[in-house]
């Protein structure tokens, strides 16, 4: 699909997101079928690694909340979105090769919980995390409730999740939200450098490290997810988050009445 190129070479399965007019804002299309090709993992022997990146500068601005006409888009605001979204979550965690994600600029949203649901994830110093969804009047979701409290801790994570404050890469790296922080301008051969000593390594034994190491920090996901959804589901009906996507649109600060 356009918007989503894969490719599979040299045992590294790669899905680019390619929206960059729209810092790669993720559409309910290419997050079915980056959930798809992960799924089918199972049945493929010609995957040792797969990489998840962005194009045009930018990792993902998260869920595109706007249509071609500039209108809130429905998908946006539907549950089944977070469905969704919560399902490509749990084919990244679950699958047994190790999911990279490269991150170049803004990964935003559900863009950042993308990013950091990821086994290892590595960041150009331009990059950026950030947990925006307070700005729309929504709570933070994609699992990102448990895997970034787990990665940084409950101070750091409440800071960025309440107020919406990003983490560049070298603060994000500094924290342990990050596995890896490329030097200005070798972002690219960073990750080529660290696919291709996963796609050299020993499958079974990646396999049943991410399982253990997920099951010693992870364990709160699945909870998560769902206490997220139960949340989420009951926000997105209020008056805020409709004035909060409107305020996203119209490029100007919302105006929350707390209805």
């Amino acid at each position: 699909m356009a918007d989503l190129r894969v490719s599979c070479e040299s045992g590294v399965l790669r899905m680019v997101m390619d929206r960059p007019a729209v810092r790669n804002a993720l559409t309910a299309a290419m997050v079915d079928e980056m959930t798809a090709q992960l799924e089918a993992l199972p049945g493929r022997d010609d995957v040792r690694v797969v990489l998840l990146a962005g194009a045009g500068g930018a990792f993902s601005s998260g869920a595109d909340l706007s249509d071609q006409a500039g209108q809130p888009a429905q998908d946006g605001l539907d549950v089944s979105a977070m469905d969704r979204a919560n399902r490509l979550v749990r084919a990244v965690v679950r699958a047994d090769q190790p999911v990279v994600s490269a991150v170049d600029g803004v990964a935003a949203g559900f863009g950042c919980a993308l990013a950091l649901a990821c086994d290892l994830v590595v960041a150009a110093p331009t990059s950026s995390f950030v947990l925006s969804f307070a700005r729309v009047g929504l709570m933070p979701d994609g699992g990102t409730t448990a895997t970034v409290a787990a990665a940084v801790g409950r101070a750091r994570a409440m800071r960025m999740a309440l107020l919406g404050d990003p983490l560049g890469g070298a603060e994000a790296h500094a924290a342990g939200l990050v596995s890896h922080l490329a030097a200005e301008g070798d972002l690219d051969a960073e990750v080529e450098r660290l696919v291709a000593r996963l796609a050299a390594g020993a499958p079974l034994a990646q396999a049943a490290t991410k399982r253990a190491v997920n099951a010693a920090t992870l364990d709160l996901l699945e909870p998560a997810l769902e206490t997220e959804r139960r949340h989420q589901s009951l926000l997105l009906r209020t008056d805020d988050v409709a004035e909060g996507v409107l305020a996203f649109v119209e490029k100007r600060p919302a105006r929350f009445l707390g209805r």
